[in-house]
C-alpha cells in the first residue's frame, strides 16, 4: 500500500514543479498586461504605445475591437497593426489590420480564437513598420 502512494506523492510534486507560475504560460512567458482591467502601456525607444481591448470582460470567440495610440511617435511608413497569437503555441495567422484615427489613434476589430488545449493567455504583437514592435501578453476569459 505504501508504493501506490509514494508514486502519486511524486507525480503530484513532478506536476507541481512543471506547472507554470502565476502570471506565466507555460513557455514561461510572463503576462505583461491585465487587458481586463483596462488599457497596458509599453515603451519603445522613448516612444509609448498603448493597447486598449473592448469589451471587457475580453473573451474568446467575441468581436473584440483593438485600439493601438502612439505617443511621440513621427509619421509612420504604414499604419501599425496587430498580430494575434499564443507565448506557447504557433495557432495559425490572426491579424488586426487597424485604420488611422488620426492624432496616433488606430483601431480594427478582430477575434482570439479559443484555443482546444484550454490555454488562455495570448500575445497581441503591435507591430510598427519600419520601427519595431511591443507584445502585450495577457490572459482571456472562456
Amino acid at each position: 500500500m505504501g508504493f501506490p502512494i509514494r508514486v502519486l506523492a511524486v507525480v503530484c510534486l513532478l506536476m507541481t514543479a512543471s506547472a507554470p507560475a502565476f502570471g506565466q504560460d507555460r513557455t514561461g512567458s510572463t503576462v505583461n498586461c491585465d487587458i481586463q482591467e483596462g488599457p497596458c502601456e509599453k515603451v519603445v525607444d522613448g516612444h509609448r504605445i498603448t493597447l486598449e481591448v473592448s469589451p471587457r470582460p475580453v473573451r474568446a470567440m467575441r468581436d473584440l475591437t483593438f485600439k493601438v495610440t502612439l505617443t511621440d511617435f513621427g509619421g509612420l511608413s504604414a499604419a501599425p497593426y496587430i498580430d494575434l497569437n499564443m507565448p506557447a503555441m504557433d495557432m495559425g495567422p490572426n491579424r488586426v489590420m487597424l485604420k488611422d484615427l488620426g492624432q496616433g489613434v488606430f483601431e480594427g476589430r478582430g477575434v482570439i480564437v479559443r484555443c482546444r488545449s484550454g490555454r488562455k493567455t495570448w500575445r497581441a504583437r503591435v507591430i510598427l513598420p519600419d520601427l519595431g514592435r511591443a507584445d502585450f501578453i495577457f490572459d482571456v476569459v472562456y
